[in-house]
């Protein structure tokens, strides 16, 4: 096997990773450089990281294939990234690539037997025919592990690395590559150097036509989204209105929509706004469109990260990359309370333009080109979505006992909403099991 990872050249593994340890290992005991006992242990360590890697991403079958295909797909190096959304483009390179897909072809069929017997172990036996425990979906990444498993099966079936090389930039094309390839959104975790993001596993599979109604907010939000993602000129949005009536899912239900055209979503807190450049910096040159999302947005009198997020959207230095957008929602129209000593236009001590302050604060919402109110339903379009639900859900209930239920519902929980008749339908449901 050493011999085999020495060949790579683009995709050679990180000191410490589970294959540069494999290759020590295999080369220490064609040498007889170490002794059985020692081999042993070293192996087994390997093998528990990649059962913990299967674990976390729910492999099943060949694991040792599962495993050479996470780190062929999540390997982020200047090959890989230029193939990502756009497939290979001639070029010198692909030579080099082909020859790595060749040893990854020879290490997707490497015959372990030899190795086990000598030692007396039958651990690559056991991972090349594993048989996963069936999991809950919220435990690991659906997504992820299918995409994995179904590629490993692929590539597996391949008959020399030119073949490889062709499916595994394939995929490249298809989905990217790295964590921004597999995943469709993240939040952040701040350093000092930078930012680290985390993948949102399992995102709520909701789709528009789950939200009842807001037929024209949702219409504006697709037009602009689609032109974002097919690389035309779109605006920063804000979602303002009522609480529960589903701005939230509505951003939700776009990523879902426009993933597989390279859109990813990117979740950001008031409190790291210090981070957004960071953030840009991180996300600038991939060939995805970003979404940076702030749920929930406003400011109160006294906090002023308001300012540093109208430098980021529009007015810094540095231009804004055509692959970012910004997409907030809002329960306040201009996101930052007014109080009535800023409508007066003069500080008493100072003098002081109070009509300035004003100015500034609600200079925030303009930068938002595209604005979208999600006021609260009607009675009579409450009920329309309480019907819907219901239907949808295959809750047999005459209609008037429905909607009469639905009311008196409403009264102590929360008032009319689109999230209030969502309550109403889970507690039915609830009523059912």
């Amino acid at each position: 096997m050493n011999h085999i990872i020495s060949k790579l050249l683009i995709y050679a593994p990180s000191e410490g990773s589970v294959l540069a340890e494999l290759s020590k290992i295999f080369k220490d005991y064609e040498k007889g450089e170490a002794g059985k006992e020692s081999i042993i242990i070293r192996t087994y360590a390997q093998i528990r990281r990649i059962l913990k890697i299967a674990t976390d991403y729910g492999f099943d079958k060949n694991l040792w294939q599962n495993y050479l295909t996470f780190f062929l797909i999540t390997n982020e190096n200047p090959f890989s990234i230029t193939c990502e959304k756009t497939g290979a483009k001639n070029g010198s390179v692909n030579d080099f690539a082909i020859n790595d897909c060749a040893a990854f072809k020879e290490l997707f069929d490497f015959d372990f037997s030899n190795f086990e017997k000598a030692l007396g172990i039958d651990c690559f036996l056991k991972i090349t025919n594993y048989k996963a425990i069936v999991k809950k979906e919220l435990m690991y990444n659906k997504s992820v592990s299918e995409k994995v498993r179904s590629l490993s099966e692929s590539l597996a079936d391949t008959s020399d690395g030119r073949e490889f090389f062709e499916r595994l930039t394939e995929f490249y094309k298809a989905y990217g590559v790295g964590m921004f390839g597999l995943n469709k959104a993240f939040r952040i975790k701040s350093f000092a150097d930078g930012v680290e993001f985390l993948p949102i596993n399992n995102m709520e599979q909701v789709v528009l036509d789950d939200l009842v109604g807001y037929e024209y907010q949702k219409e504006m939000l697709v037009k602009n989204t689609l032109a974002f993602a097919e690389g035309r000129r779109a605006n920063n949005v804000l979602l303002y209105g009522d609480s529960g009536t589903g701005k939230s899912t509505s951003i939700k239900a776009i990523v879902n929509e426009f993933y597989p055209m390279g859109l990813r979503m990117i979740e950001i807190y008031k409190h790291q706004f210090k981070d957004l450049s960071s953030v840009i910096a991180a996300v600038k040159k991939r060939n995805y469109r970003f979404i940076i999302y702030m749920d929930d947005l406003s400011f109160e009198e006294y906090e002023t990260e308001y300012k540093f997020l109208k430098a980021v959207i529009e007015g810094g230095v540095e231009t804004r990359p055509d692959n970012i957008l910004i997409y907030a929602t809002s329960n306040r129209r201009h996101l930052i309370r007014e109080t009535w000593n800023d409508r007066n236009d003069m500080e008493h001590s100072g003098g002081i333009h109070r009509s300035d302050t004003v100015e500034e604060k609600l200079s925030l919402v303009n930068r938002f080109g595209v604005k979208i109110n999600y006021s609260k339903p009607s009675r009579a379009e409450y009920h329309d979505i309480v019907i819907s639900l219901a239907k949808r859900n295959g809750i047999d209930i005459n209609a008037d006992e429905l909607i009469k239920a639905a009311d008196r519902w409403e009264i102590s929980h929360g008032g009319i909403s689109g999230r209030t008749a969502q309550q109403f339908i889970n507690d039915l449901l609830s009523d059912k099991q």
